[in-house]
């Protein structure tokens, strides 16, 4: 389930007039915004709210220009007409020291959603007296963040519980304001300008060049509203609450199923790398047999488990031995990238930021011949299992499938026959809390090539590694069908 297209289309529902039903015995919207006027023009001799030119707004929704029918006890005004404060903020002068005076930036818009002030910078104490009190932030103020590409348009309900301890909090220039009238529900704004269909009208309206998209205030203050009573407006914000409750207990089951699912892909890794998955059968070649056939050099501790100092017990016909006796293992390099010889060729040239944890279909970077042939970076088989050593990215594994280089970071090995490359990559993907324990906590922890070469692995007789693989792949995918559905 798609739940953000579900919230979308209450959205929808609602600002069509069609997710509850109207009252007969409501009070028409047009009476609505007549009082609505009449509390501006108080305000106004009262000074405390500046005059503005108010839109011309019409009872019925079948006029000329409006972006959508609505019910015809609905009112189309613009956003200006119900606004008592509708405005960006100002540009602050910032505290290095003190933390008194938050400054409400547009990360405090939550990407997630939501609103938080940890990331705040903070007023200058000497400039407070410079902040009107109609700037300061009120529960039910309507923040749009009016600046930047990629943000712009966010749209965020104020809640004053967020100021904590702050005895308030203002807007800095890139975030703009919609204060409504105490006539009209600003949950019901807010429900509206957070609808896709708004979402993209101010997407489309964007002023500015590519890096720096600018939302003006005067596409908020004409923006068209479709008004319903307040009676109205109270009954479709309580069902969309109602829905959007309902939704997030669906996020909130998806996301435990989401973690049941890694935990049950751990569980199945265990069990295969244990010799619990699949039966033994007693015809299949021992691993110790295999490993002398494959590779001569090859140590072989143990046939039983009961060697002593090793990781766990393997069933009987399986053998301890380590990564590097089971293919060929070889780190990667980068050319210089001021040699431009050295790039835009043929040859792809993997990253550890490629590596997905499945099969590599696409690498995006390329190097040329001429690096293949002058530096010490090396052609890796299709097929070869890779590991990423370095940085966040370690223990991050892959399967070539087709020719590669690789940087330094990735270590890439190259199986030898009888054994399955897949059952390698299942083992390293069980393994890699374990490398990342090896590359230590620090700025740019690694576990180098040595250490994965020496590392221990349990190998049971090829054809059981087939049977292994088998089942792994077969609970995955029934697994990743669940995880696709959710």
């Amino acid at each position: 389930m798609d739940t953000k297209k579900l919230r979308q289309k209450i959205l929808d529902l609602a600002i069509h007039g069609k997710l509850v039903p109207q009252d007969p015995n409501d009070e028409p919207a047009s009476v609505l915004l007549e009082r609505i006027r009449a509390e501006k023009e108080r305000l106004i001799k009262e000074g405390k709210m500046k005059k503005s030119k108010a839109s011309k707004t019409s009872d019925t929704p079948h006029y000329e220009q409006v972006p959508f029918e609505v019910p015809s006890s609905w009112v189309w005004c613009s956003l200006e007409d119900v606004c008592i404060f509708l405005s960006r903020g100002k540009s602050p002068k910032y505290s290095e020291d003190d933390k008194t005076y938050p400054v409400f930036a547009q990360k405090c818009n939550l990407k997630d959603g939501g609103i938080s002030l940890e990331q705040a910078r903070f007023l200058d104490p000497s400039t407070v007296s410079k902040w009107d009190d109609i700037y300061k932030l009120q529960t039910g103020d309507v923040l749009v963040n009016s600046t930047g590409t990629g943000t712009v348009g966010r749209t965020r309900l104020f809640d004053a519980a967020c100021l904590g301890n702050y005895p308030f909090v203002v807007p800095d220039s890139h975030v703009s304001v919609i204060r409504t009238s105490s006539q009209i529900n600003s949950k019901f704004v807010f429900a509206y300008i957070s609808s896709k269909f708004i979402q993209q009208y101010l997407e489309d309206n964007l002023a500015g060049s590519t890096n720096q998209k600018e939302l003006y205030i005067g596409v908020l203050s004409t923006l068209q509203v479709p008004i319903p009573s307040y009676s109205e407006q109270e009954r479709i914000v309580t069902e969309i609450e109602r829905w959007f409750a309902l939704i997030d207990q669906i996020e909130r089951g998806k996301a435990d199923l989401q973690t049941t699912i890694k935990q049950a892909k751990s569980k199945i890794l265990d069990l295969a790398i244990h010799g619990k998955l699949v039966s033994q059968d007693p015809n299949d070649e021992p691993a110790s047999e295999l490993l002398k056939r494959i590779n001569p050099k090859a140590e072989i501790t143990c046939d039983n488990g009961h060697y002593q100092n090793l990781p766990f017990e393997v069933p009987q016909k399986w053998s301890w031995t380590t990564l590097g006796k089971i293919g060929k293992w070889q780190s990667g390099s980068t050319p210089s990238r001021l040699n431009k010889d050295y790039y835009n060729g043929e040859i792809p040239w993997l990253k550890t930021g490629d590596l997905n944890d499945g099969y590599i279909t696409h690498i995006p970077e390329y190097i040329t011949e001429k690096a293949l042939n002058e530096t010490s970076v090396k052609l890796n088989p299709s097929g070869s299992v890779l590991i990423a050593m370095y940085g966040a990215t370690i223990g991050k594994i892959g399967i070539l499938t087709y020719p590669a280089t690789t940087n330094q970071a990735c270590c890439a090995c190259e199986t030898f026959n009888g054994i399955d490359k897949e059952f390698l990559f299942f083992f390293l993907l069980s393994h890699r809390d374990e490398f990342i324990k090896m590359g230590g906590g620090g700025a740019q922890p690694n576990i180098s090539k040595e250490k994965i070469i020496n590392t221990y692995i349990p190998l049971p007789p090829f054809a059981e590694q087939k049977r292994i693989v088998s089942a792994v792949r077969k609970a995955f995918v029934q697994l990743d069908t669940i995880m696709e559905s959710l």
